[in-house]
């Protein structure tokens, strides 16, 4: 979602992100088709894209894509403007990415080698490295399918298909914790605005809230149903109300209050 509301950005597996100008809560649904609904189109990637996020500080958009590039866009003017392209020659392909919320001149950007890099945006030059543990590295069962940063202390969380969480230190780059956070793979995450939960979800049909300074599981909802070994693919927090929601591979989106 944009800063204002106005619009959202989809990124497909062709390679583009589209912005959408979000109608009116009170249209009719079966109305005809407005084509002023699609804003823009971002075109720069030729490859699937797997992850965006938005700066809403910055009006700065972020995406992630299967031809190996993270880029950095300026969505909002009259003509969307591609700033910056971040690759890497030794860790493979972006798998997901977040803007750093507590610098908001810096991405965390996680990787298929499972390891995660902050970048300086100004600079386009990385400026710590998330190491992995040992036994982490170079084994497939630990794919990163998630990263978001904390918004007010330098942490990154990444959600992992070995169905652990892990809890980052962007200072050191050292790892502060790990836990098993589902029985299956753990496929989303989200943090509420003020810093005080996590969301989880994961395929084996349930979304966790967890208490961030004590890393406890305080609630546990049964969400969705499993299609083709996949269940829940994306959670998350309204921004300012006391709502929860998810995404299931079951073709169903879920409010939860």
């Amino acid at each position: 979602m944009s800063a204002t509301g106005e619009q959202c950005y989809s990124g497909g597996l062709d390679g583009a992100i589209n912005c959408w100008n979000l109608p009116n809560s009170n249209i009719d649904p079966y109305d005809s088709y407005d084509p002023e609904v699609m804003k823009c189109t971002l075109d720069g990637h030729t490859n699937a894209v797997w992850g965006l996020a938005v700066n809403h500080t910055k009006n700065s958009l972020v995406s992630c894509s299967a031809d190996g590039t993270v880029k950095l866009w300026t969505p909002s003017g009259k003509i969307p403007q591609l700033n910056t392209t971040f690759t890497s020659e030794t860790e493979g392909v972006p798998t997901s990415v977040d803007f750093v919320r507590d610098q908001s001149d810096r991405i965390v950007v996680a990787y298929s080698s499972t390891h995660c890099i902050i970048y300086d945006t100004e600079t386009g030059r990385q400026v710590v490295k998330l190491e992995a543990s040992q036994e982490m590295t170079g084994n497939v069962g630990k794919h990163i399918n998630k990263v978001v940063s904390h918004p007010t202390l330098p942490i990154t969380i990444t959600a992992h298909e070995d169905r652990h969480i892990r809890f980052w230190d962007n200072t050191t780059g050292s790892l502060i914790h790990s836990m098993v956070a589902h029985l299956d793979a753990v496929t989303s995450l989200a943090v509420d605005a003020h810093g005080l939960y996590l969301l989880s979800g994961s395929h084996d049909c349930s979304i966790r809230l967890w208490h961030m300074d004590n890393k406890t599981c305080v609630q546990e909802i049964t969400a969705h149903r499993k299609k083709f070994d996949e269940s829940i693919l994306d959670v998350a927090f309204h921004p300012s109300k006391p709502y929860i929601a998810s995404a299931g591979a079951d073709a169903i989106a879920k409010v939860f209050v």
